[in-house]
Protein backbone atom coordinates (compact mmCIF):
# COMPACT_ATOMS: atom_id res chain seq x y z
CA UNK A 1 0.00 0.00 0.00
CA UNK A 2 1.29 3.36 -0.86
CA UNK A 3 2.43 5.13 2.35
CA UNK A 4 0.48 8.25 2.09
CA UNK A 5 -2.74 6.30 1.32
CA UNK A 6 -2.14 4.17 4.07
CA UNK A 7 -1.20 7.23 6.44
CA UNK A 8 -4.61 8.99 4.89
CA UNK A 9 -6.53 5.67 5.98
CA UNK A 10 -4.97 5.65 10.09
CA UNK A 11 -6.12 9.08 10.49
CA UNK A 12 -9.58 8.28 8.94
CA UNK A 13 -9.99 5.41 11.57
CA UNK A 14 -8.71 7.50 14.29
CA UNK A 15 -11.70 9.97 13.36
CA UNK A 16 -13.77 7.05 13.59
CA UNK A 17 -12.76 6.71 17.27
CA UNK A 18 -12.47 9.63 18.09
CA UNK A 19 -15.79 10.34 16.97
CA UNK A 20 -17.87 7.53 19.00
CA UNK A 21 -15.33 8.46 22.33
CA UNK A 22 -16.76 12.03 21.51
CA UNK A 23 -20.72 10.53 20.87
CA UNK A 24 -20.50 8.29 23.49
CA UNK A 25 -18.77 10.09 26.27
CA UNK A 26 -21.48 13.05 25.68
CA UNK A 27 -24.44 10.07 24.93
CA UNK A 28 -25.41 12.46 22.48
CA UNK A 29 -24.84 13.05 18.31
CA UNK A 30 -24.67 11.16 15.02
CA UNK A 31 -22.44 8.76 15.02
CA UNK A 32 -23.73 7.57 11.09
CA UNK A 33 -23.28 10.00 9.46
CA UNK A 34 -19.65 10.92 10.95
CA UNK A 35 -18.20 7.65 10.03
CA UNK A 36 -19.62 7.68 6.71
CA UNK A 37 -17.67 10.57 6.31
CA UNK A 38 -14.34 9.88 7.69
CA UNK A 39 -12.40 8.81 4.45
CA UNK A 40 -13.22 12.41 3.17
CA UNK A 41 -12.86 14.20 5.88
CA UNK A 42 -8.89 12.68 6.41
CA UNK A 43 -8.81 13.30 2.68
CA UNK A 44 -9.54 16.65 1.97
CA UNK A 45 -7.36 17.64 5.93
CA UNK A 46 -4.30 15.60 5.71
CA UNK A 47 -4.03 16.08 1.34
CA UNK A 48 -6.21 18.29 -0.01
CA UNK A 49 -6.75 21.17 1.76
CA UNK A 50 -4.33 24.59 1.63
CA UNK A 51 -5.06 25.62 5.06
CA UNK A 52 -2.70 26.38 8.46
CA UNK A 53 -4.00 25.16 11.77
CA UNK A 54 -1.43 28.19 13.26
CA UNK A 55 -3.41 31.03 11.47
CA UNK A 56 -6.84 29.30 11.38
CA UNK A 57 -7.55 32.75 9.44
CA UNK A 58 -4.94 33.36 7.02
CA UNK A 59 -7.18 34.90 3.61
CA UNK A 60 -5.81 33.24 1.19
CA UNK A 61 -6.66 29.02 2.55
CA UNK A 62 -8.59 26.79 0.87
CA UNK A 63 -12.18 27.03 2.51
CA UNK A 64 -14.40 23.98 3.85
CA UNK A 65 -17.92 24.10 5.33
CA UNK A 66 -19.59 21.25 6.60
CA UNK A 67 -23.26 21.58 5.13
CA UNK A 68 -24.46 18.25 7.02
CA UNK A 69 -23.21 19.67 9.94
CA UNK A 70 -24.96 16.88 12.20
CA UNK A 71 -21.70 15.09 11.40
CA UNK A 72 -19.58 17.55 13.24
CA UNK A 73 -17.88 14.90 15.68
CA UNK A 74 -15.89 13.71 12.74
CA UNK A 75 -15.67 17.46 11.47
CA UNK A 76 -13.95 18.05 15.06
CA UNK A 77 -11.57 15.27 14.96
CA UNK A 78 -10.39 15.64 11.66
CA UNK A 79 -9.62 19.26 13.07
CA UNK A 80 -8.04 18.30 16.18
CA UNK A 81 -6.17 15.35 14.48
CA UNK A 82 -4.32 18.51 12.39
CA UNK A 83 -3.35 20.94 14.58
CA UNK A 84 -6.14 23.63 14.94
CA UNK A 85 -6.78 22.77 18.84
CA UNK A 86 -5.99 19.99 21.44
CA UNK A 87 -6.72 16.40 21.48
CA UNK A 88 -8.05 16.82 24.72
CA UNK A 89 -10.45 19.30 23.63
CA UNK A 90 -12.46 16.98 21.64
CA UNK A 91 -14.05 15.29 24.95
CA UNK A 92 -15.77 18.17 25.99
CA UNK A 93 -17.90 17.59 23.22
CA UNK A 94 -21.85 18.71 23.27
CA UNK A 95 -20.75 19.98 26.97
CA UNK A 96 -22.56 23.46 28.33
CA UNK A 97 -20.27 26.45 26.97
CA UNK A 98 -18.09 24.23 25.40
CA UNK A 99 -16.88 25.35 21.88
CA UNK A 100 -17.71 22.20 20.41
CA UNK A 101 -21.52 21.78 20.33
CA UNK A 102 -23.49 19.56 18.21
CA UNK A 103 -23.25 21.82 15.32
CA UNK A 104 -20.15 23.62 14.20
CA UNK A 105 -19.93 27.48 14.47
CA UNK A 106 -17.23 29.69 13.72
CA UNK A 107 -15.87 30.10 17.20
CA UNK A 108 -13.84 26.70 16.37
CA UNK A 109 -10.43 27.08 15.19
CA UNK A 110 -10.38 26.06 11.74
CA UNK A 111 -14.22 26.15 10.86
CA UNK A 112 -14.91 28.62 7.91
CA UNK A 113 -19.17 28.83 8.22
CA UNK A 114 -22.08 28.27 11.10
CA UNK A 115 -23.83 25.05 9.81
CA UNK A 116 -26.66 22.52 11.23
CA UNK A 117 -30.00 24.03 9.23
CA UNK A 118 -29.30 21.51 6.48
CA UNK A 119 -29.13 23.14 2.93
CA UNK A 120 -27.56 26.73 4.30
CA UNK A 121 -24.12 25.53 4.18
CA UNK A 122 -23.81 24.70 1.09
CA UNK A 123 -25.61 28.41 0.12
CA UNK A 124 -22.87 29.78 1.82
CA UNK A 125 -20.36 28.15 0.32
CA UNK A 126 -21.87 29.37 -3.16
CA UNK A 127 -21.36 32.67 -1.48
CA UNK A 128 -17.62 32.24 -0.88
CA UNK A 129 -16.76 30.65 -4.20
CA UNK A 130 -18.80 34.20 -5.19
CA UNK A 131 -16.61 36.51 -3.19
CA UNK A 132 -13.61 34.39 -3.87
CA UNK A 133 -13.93 34.93 -7.47
CA UNK A 134 -14.72 38.89 -7.09
CA UNK A 135 -11.62 38.99 -5.03
CA UNK A 136 -9.42 37.32 -7.71
CA UNK A 137 -8.21 34.82 -4.77
CA UNK A 138 -7.27 31.51 -6.13
CA UNK A 139 -8.36 29.98 -3.35
CA UNK A 140 -10.72 26.66 -3.46
CA UNK A 141 -14.00 26.31 -1.75
CA UNK A 142 -15.20 22.69 -0.45
CA UNK A 143 -18.44 21.81 0.48
CA UNK A 144 -19.93 18.09 2.35
CA UNK A 145 -22.88 17.73 1.34
CA UNK A 146 -25.39 14.66 3.06
CA UNK A 147 -27.81 13.08 1.12
CA UNK A 148 -30.92 13.63 3.31
CA UNK A 149 -30.06 17.12 2.97
CA UNK A 150 -30.57 17.18 -1.06
CA UNK A 151 -34.09 17.26 0.19
CA UNK A 152 -33.88 20.91 0.80
CA UNK A 153 -35.02 23.39 -1.82
CA UNK A 154 -32.12 25.64 -1.07
CA UNK A 155 -29.93 23.20 -2.19
CA UNK A 156 -31.09 23.47 -6.04
CA UNK A 157 -31.32 26.67 -5.83
CA UNK A 158 -27.68 26.94 -4.74
CA UNK A 159 -26.63 24.83 -7.33
CA UNK A 160 -28.54 26.93 -10.34
CA UNK A 161 -26.62 29.72 -8.60
CA UNK A 162 -23.34 28.37 -9.00
CA UNK A 163 -23.34 27.19 -12.11
CA UNK A 164 -24.95 30.45 -13.41
CA UNK A 165 -21.82 32.06 -11.93
CA UNK A 166 -19.51 29.37 -13.71
CA UNK A 167 -18.10 29.04 -10.10
CA UNK A 168 -14.83 26.51 -11.10
CA UNK A 169 -13.61 27.17 -8.02
CA UNK A 170 -16.15 25.36 -6.25
CA UNK A 171 -15.51 21.34 -4.88
CA UNK A 172 -18.87 19.90 -3.38
CA UNK A 173 -18.74 16.25 -1.79
CA UNK A 174 -21.82 14.36 -1.14
CA UNK A 175 -21.79 11.59 1.17
CA UNK A 176 -24.48 9.54 -0.72
CA UNK A 177 -24.60 7.03 2.22
CA UNK A 178 -28.28 6.28 1.32
CA UNK A 179 -29.68 6.95 4.58
CA UNK A 180 -31.54 10.10 5.92
CA UNK A 181 -32.87 10.14 9.78
CA UNK A 182 -35.97 7.97 9.24
CA UNK A 183 -34.84 5.33 6.86
CA UNK A 184 -33.44 5.27 3.53
CA UNK A 185 -33.16 8.24 1.51
CA UNK A 186 -34.65 6.44 -2.05
CA UNK A 187 -37.79 5.28 0.28
CA UNK A 188 -38.60 8.92 1.82
CA UNK A 189 -37.97 11.11 -1.26
CA UNK A 190 -35.69 9.55 -4.03
CA UNK A 191 -32.76 11.01 -5.25
CA UNK A 192 -31.47 9.07 -7.88
CA UNK A 193 -30.34 9.77 -10.57
CA UNK A 194 -28.48 11.98 -8.69
CA UNK A 195 -25.64 12.10 -11.49
CA UNK A 196 -28.24 13.19 -14.17
CA UNK A 197 -29.91 16.10 -11.96
CA UNK A 198 -26.89 17.96 -11.31
CA UNK A 199 -25.66 17.54 -14.89
CA UNK A 200 -28.85 18.81 -16.01
CA UNK A 201 -27.56 21.82 -13.34
CA UNK A 202 -24.50 22.56 -15.49
CA UNK A 203 -22.29 21.02 -13.22
CA UNK A 204 -19.51 19.16 -13.68
CA UNK A 205 -19.95 15.21 -12.01
CA UNK A 206 -17.85 12.82 -10.72
CA UNK A 207 -18.84 9.43 -9.10
CA UNK A 208 -16.45 7.60 -6.42
CA UNK A 209 -16.37 5.10 -3.82
CA UNK A 210 -16.52 7.53 -1.42
CA UNK A 211 -14.06 4.59 1.00
CA UNK A 212 -11.31 4.97 -1.40
CA UNK A 213 -8.97 7.50 -1.25
CA UNK A 214 -6.80 7.29 -4.13
CA UNK A 215 -10.35 7.76 -5.95
CA UNK A 216 -11.28 10.92 -3.91
CA UNK A 217 -8.13 12.53 -4.76
CA UNK A 218 -8.44 11.51 -8.70
CA UNK A 219 -11.58 13.17 -8.80
CA UNK A 220 -10.55 16.41 -6.48
CA UNK A 221 -7.71 16.78 -8.53
CA UNK A 222 -9.77 17.13 -11.75
CA UNK A 223 -11.96 19.22 -10.06
CA UNK A 224 -9.44 21.50 -9.45
CA UNK A 225 -8.55 21.31 -13.37
CA UNK A 226 -12.23 22.25 -14.61
CA UNK A 227 -12.96 25.46 -15.97
CA UNK A 228 -15.95 27.36 -16.01
CA UNK A 229 -18.55 25.06 -14.28
CA UNK A 230 -18.84 23.94 -10.80
CA UNK A 231 -17.51 20.47 -9.39
CA UNK A 232 -19.81 17.59 -7.33
CA UNK A 233 -18.06 14.30 -7.04
CA UNK A 234 -20.73 11.81 -5.61
CA UNK A 235 -19.47 10.01 -2.95
CA UNK A 236 -20.89 6.73 -2.82
CA UNK A 237 -20.32 5.21 1.41
CA UNK A 238 -21.63 3.49 4.02
CA UNK A 239 -23.78 4.89 6.60
CA UNK A 240 -21.84 3.54 9.93
CA UNK A 241 -18.59 2.80 7.54
CA UNK A 242 -16.38 0.35 10.09
CA UNK A 243 -18.41 -0.48 12.73
CA UNK A 244 -20.66 -3.64 11.62
CA UNK A 245 -23.41 -3.01 13.36
CA UNK A 246 -23.85 0.86 12.54
CA UNK A 247 -23.56 -0.21 8.77
CA UNK A 248 -26.68 0.52 6.45
CA UNK A 249 -29.14 1.73 8.78
CA UNK A 250 -30.34 4.97 9.86
CA UNK A 251 -30.99 3.70 13.92
CA UNK A 252 -27.87 5.28 14.35
CA UNK A 253 -28.27 8.42 12.51
CA UNK A 254 -29.11 10.21 15.65
CA UNK A 255 -28.47 8.02 18.70
CA UNK A 256 -25.38 7.16 21.07
CA UNK A 257 -23.93 3.88 21.72
CA UNK A 258 -24.70 2.18 24.88
CA UNK A 259 -21.62 0.32 26.57
CA UNK A 260 -21.52 -2.62 25.21
CA UNK A 261 -22.09 -1.40 21.66
CA UNK A 262 -19.16 1.11 22.09
CA UNK A 263 -16.73 -0.98 23.50
CA UNK A 264 -17.74 -3.61 20.50
CA UNK A 265 -17.51 -0.47 18.12
CA UNK A 266 -13.75 0.00 18.90
CA UNK A 267 -13.27 -3.71 18.84
CA UNK A 268 -13.76 -3.49 15.43
CA UNK A 269 -11.82 -0.18 14.77
CA UNK A 270 -8.96 -1.13 16.36
CA UNK A 271 -9.04 -4.54 14.37
CA UNK A 272 -9.17 -2.02 11.23
CA UNK A 273 -6.13 -0.23 12.67
CA UNK A 274 -3.88 -3.20 12.70
CA UNK A 275 -5.32 -4.23 8.69
CA UNK A 276 -4.03 -0.95 8.19
CA UNK A 277 -0.61 -0.72 9.38
CA UNK A 278 -0.11 -4.63 7.66
CA UNK A 279 -1.32 -3.04 4.49
CA UNK A 280 -4.32 -4.67 4.10
CA UNK A 281 -7.06 -2.98 2.15
CA UNK A 282 -10.15 -3.36 1.65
Amino acid sequence: MNTEIQEILLKANEIRKLSLRMIYNAQSGHPGGSLSAADILATLYFKVLRVDPKNPGWDERDRFVLSKGHASAAYYAALALRGFFPIEELFTFRRINSRLQGHPTIHVPGVDMTTGSLGQGFSNSVGMAISGKIDKKDFKVYVLLGDGECNEGIVWEAALSAAHNNLDNLIAILDRNMFQLDGATEKILSLEPIEEKFRAFRWNVYTVNGHNVEELIDAIEKSKQSNGRPNIIIARTVKGKGVSFMENTHEFHGKAPNKEQFEKAMQELNEKEMSIKKGEIE
